[in-house]
Formats: C-alpha cells, structure tokens, sequence
C-alpha cells in the first residue's frame, strides 16, 4: 500500500478522507476547516483528485452520481481504481461503466450503518465490478482501518440485499415520524408510547431524521425492489388497520399468525430471541417513568405481513444487516414470539381506540411515502422529510445519544 493515494469526491458526513474535494463553492471554506489537518488535501474540484488519486471514492448522492461522475470520471487517473459508497449501486455502477476510461478499475463499497456509528464490527460490503483481485486486495487493506467486517458482493446482489434490510425499516419510521408530528405530538411526553417497544420506535425514527434526506431517497426511490417492497408495506399497514377498524377479530388473527408463522418459526427452533422488550426499557426520553399500555403495533405487524406477502426471511440477510435492522427486527421477533403479547396486541387493535388517531395518520404517511417513491419525486421527498426533521430537532442530541446505546446493546445481543 505505500505511496497510494485515496481521493474522495464529495464531502459529506461519509466521505473525508486524504485528498478531496466538494463542490467547487465550498473550496475556501473547506480549506480553511482542514487547514491544521496534514493528512487530507483539499482541492478545487473533481478533476484534481482523479488525476492524482490510485482510488477515488465517489462520496456523493445517488441522484446525481450520474452526473458527477459524467463530469469528473474522464480525468480520471490511468490505471486508477474507482468506487462509490452510495446505498444503491445499479445507478453508481451504470456510470462508471458509461463514463470511466476502459483503462480503469473498479471497486464499489458501503459501510452499512450511519456516520454516527461506531464502524467497528459493521459490514461493510466490497463489491469487484470491473477489477484485478489485486486490486480488491488493494481496497480491502485500506478499508481495514475502519475495522469493520468485509462482505463481498455483486452490484445486483448487495441492491436486493439492501433492500430486504433497509427499504421497509426506513418507511415504517419515516411514517411514524410523520404521524406524530401531523397529530402535534412529541411521543415521548404523553403516556401512551411507554416501555422497550416504544423507545425503539421513539429513539430510531428521531435518529433518521435526524441524518439527511438524501440517504433513504436514494435507496427508496433508485432501487426497484425498494419500490416494490415500500408498496406492499404501505398495502399491508392499510389492509391491517382496516380489519381493525372493521372489528374483524378472526380474520385479523388469521392473517397476523400466519405472517408471523411464515416469517419466524423455522428461526425459532433453534435459535433464542434477539432481543428482548425489557433490555431497551432504560432508553426511554421521557424525564420519569411510566406504565406500560398495550399498543396494537401497526407497524410492526404490517412490516411482518410485507416479508410474507413478499417472501422475505430476513434471517438470510444478518451478515449485511444494520444497526437498525436488527433493532427492528429483534422488538418484531420478541413480539411474534410471544403469544401472550401478540394476542394482547391483536385484541388492542380490534377494541381500544387509544391509538386510532395514530394510526389513521400512520397509514395516511405510509401510503404517501410509498406514492412519493412510486413517482421518483426526490422533491417532494425532500420537502416531506426536511418539514418532519425540523419539527423533530430539538430532540436529535439525546435521540442519537440514546440511538448509540442501544445499538451497542444491540451489538452484544445478536452475533452474526
């Protein structure tokens, strides 16, 4: 590895490495930020850092990697080796191959969890495109510093993957966010969202939004299975509250078994729950203490009806999961698992009507979102998300605080 060079392009919150650069705008500004710091080499634009860097590291949204790329790729280095980190690598892919010099490598990465998080222990997928073993070699050894776990995967292979273990997650907190704020509600100071269960709901939704829009709109809308996985979700969350709402006890019970039998009994033979409702009652933001009430979680019983209707066993996918995936996943398990609960649940759903103004704003944002991905409207995503983040703001610090915590929590209860 001596003597090579690593050039980034695109400085966001996963990208500030040796030489690099962002928009030409920001030149000055970022010069002066990294004036004391001797290991990373502002430059003005792209073109700099293709030409002098042995890999380049495309840091930049999935939207436009097209376009940047277009700009900048022609310069780059002979016999360099190219990459991205975006969520979704068909677009990525697609323009290196389109506008990089045959005479190129590459080979694409994501660090699956957020810039907050600790990297340690986290995948971090690999993916040899167009490239020598060599040079993935190359890539690996400087990567390692980050200390996280290598996967290796094809393009294709690491979208579905992602999608499997991102795209639902995302949407089920997303539209929570949005119905808390559309009923003027900070969750975490009335009494109804009160243990385990509800802290991750609480915690997790305030640590996506508290992170930028642009990384769940690249992986919803860019994604084909995303689209397709964040409709059935919106679907179930509608049919769901509708058997609710129509007092079909049977019918409701049926169908959430069922789902829960599809998704979790050859898991559960062998192997002890994830993760259990108690474990996280300590996260909580409210300032004192309060008793639980029974919740008919439609968003977790819609997010285990969308993997049966899809066949998803999100099992297969632990190795490239995230942070939060085995959040969401373990609270989901430790409900399903639990007869008791579920049945407690399934009868909250049919006769108490505490959380139905919730959950007539939860499925209301659901199906929005899933329209807004359905379009491609990375506008009106972004206008839905940015208007939700800054009704949620004062309470990002504690939110990701609490966040870390419990996906260290997380990190010593589920070995992969």
């Amino acid at each position: 590895m001596a003597n090579t060079t690593v050039g980034i392009i695109g400085m966001g919150d996963m990208g500030r490495i040796v030489n690099a650069c962002d928009r030409p705008d920001k030149f000055q500004a970022l010069q002066k930020e990294y004036a004391n710091e001797n290991k990373i080499n502002i430059l003005p634009n792209g073109h700099l850092v293709s030409r002098d860097s042995d890999w380049i590291i495309y840091s930049v949204e999935a939207e436009v990697i097209g376009k940047i790329v277009a700009e900048y790729g022609p310069s780059t280095k002979v016999g360099a080796i190219v990459g991205g980190q975006t969520s979704c690598k068909a677009p990525e892919l697609a323009a290196f191959d389109k506008y990089l010099p045959s005479d190129v490598e590459i080979v694409s990465c994501h660090s699956l969890h957020g810039p907050a998080v600790d990297p340690t222990g986290q995948p971090l997928v690999v993916i040899q495109h167009r490239a020598s073993q060599k040079s993935v070699d190359l890539c690996v050894e400087i990567l390692s510093c980050l200390k996280s776990k290598f996967v290796f995967l094809s393009g294709e292979k690491h979208d579905r993957i992602t999608a499997d273990t991102q795209a639902v997650t995302h949407a089920a907190f997303l539209s929570m966010g949005t119905a808390w704020a559309a009923n003027k509600q900070f969750p975490w100071e009335i009494n109804r969202y009160v243990g385990g269960i509800e802290n991750v709901k609480i915690n997790i939704t305030l640590r996506i939004y508290a992170n930028k829009w642009h990384v769940y709109a690249g992986l919803a809308i860019l994604n084909p299975a995303a689209k397709e996985q964040i409709r059935q979700y919106a679907q179930s969350v509608t049919e769901l509250f509708k058997l609710m709402l129509g007092g079909h006890r049977e019918e409701l019970a049926h169908r959430v078994k069922t789902a829960g039998a599809a998704v979790f009994t050859s898991h559960a033979a062998d192997q002890t729950l994830l993760l259990a409702d108690d474990v996280l009652d300590r996260f909580s933001l409210a300032e004192t203490p309060k008793q639980r009430k029974p919740n008919n979680h439609l968003s977790l019983l819609a997010i285990v009806d969308c993997w049966w209707k899809l066949g998803i066993v999100p099992y297969d996918h632990m190795i490239c999961s995230t942070p939060l995936f085995r959040i969401w996943l373990g609270v989901t398990e430790y409900l399903f698992r639990n007869e008791k609960l579920l049945d407690e649940v399934i009868n909250t759903g049919i006769d108490d009507d505490t959380f139905r103004s919730d959950d007539l704003e939860f499925t209301f944002a659901a199906r929005a979102w899933s329209e807004c991905v359905s379009f491609g409207a990375f506008d009106a995503y972004r206008e839905r998300f940015t208007n939700i983040q800054q009704y949620f703001a004062p309470r990002f610090p504690d939110a990701v605080r609490l966040g870390n915590e419990m996906i260290k929590e997380i990190m010593m209860h589920t070995k992969t």
